[in-house]
């Protein structure tokens, strides 16, 4: 039997479809997520959010806030459809932050936003943001990091969802022979420093990336 490892532990549901396909399934987490004992402001009428993980650090401190009066501009279907589950108004959604960073100059030049990020944030929203003279402020409220793990096989393929991801199984991994699924084109890039062996998601998801790998081993 053909196994795949996940660098992310899966849901139930994606457990699920993995397993029906016939693929073994070994899944760990590659990385550890720390929230940051930090005040959120929320004098803000617009929030930036590139990742679930700032989502949940902003949902910790607004238990009893009326969400409905904040504005959400956010990056991926899943981090979307969590603002939307807490009554945020989400006003635009972009595959990727660059995209969304574009839009944001474009239509809405003149509001002021907080950008809630992580410390392995990318460059692309805050440089197109700031050479477009938007207002916004930076909050750093989560950090990522590495959680590397040996283990004493190879695996056919493996599963990446981020960049960090990538390293942090090289850390203590080789690659071999496996084929990497990456969750999009950065992931892919980074990916790219160690193999040529890679299949990118059509679609930045996790359900996209099973997909790819199950469709990889019919």
């Amino acid at each position: 039997m053909r196994t795949v490892l996940s660098t992310k532990m899966l849901s139930l549901p994606q457990k699920e479809l993995f397993l029906n396909s016939g693929l073994g399934l070994v899944e760990y987490d590659a990385l550890k997520i720390d929230f940051l004992d930090v005040k959120i402001p929320f004098t803000y009428n617009n929030y930036i959010f590139t990742s679930k993980n700032a989502v949940k650090a902003f949902l910790q401190q607004t238990k009893n806030l009326d969400l409905s009066k904040f504005h959400a501009f956010c990056v991926g279907e899943k981090t979307k459809s969590l603002l939307e589950e807490k009554g945020l108004i989400v006003l635009e959604m972009a595959e990727n932050a660059a995209e969304l960073a574009e839009i944001i100059f474009k239509k809405y030049q003149n509001k002021s936003f907080l950008f809630l990020c992580g410390n392995k944030r990318r460059d692309e929203l805050p440089n197109i943001l700031t050479k477009n003279n938007v207002q916004y402020k930076e909050l750093e409220v989560y950090q990522t990091n590495l959680n590397p793990k040996a283990f004493q096989r190879d695996f056919d393929g493996i599963m990446f969802f981020s960049p960090s991801s990538v390293r942090s199984y090289l850390l203590e991994n080789s690659l071999g022979n496996s084929t990497m699924f990456c969750i999009g084109n950065t992931t892919a890039s980074e990916a790219q420093k160690h193999s040529k062996n890679i299949i990118v998601a059509n679609k930045p998801t996790v359900e996209n990336v099973l997909v790819q790998a199950i469709n990889h081993y019919k």
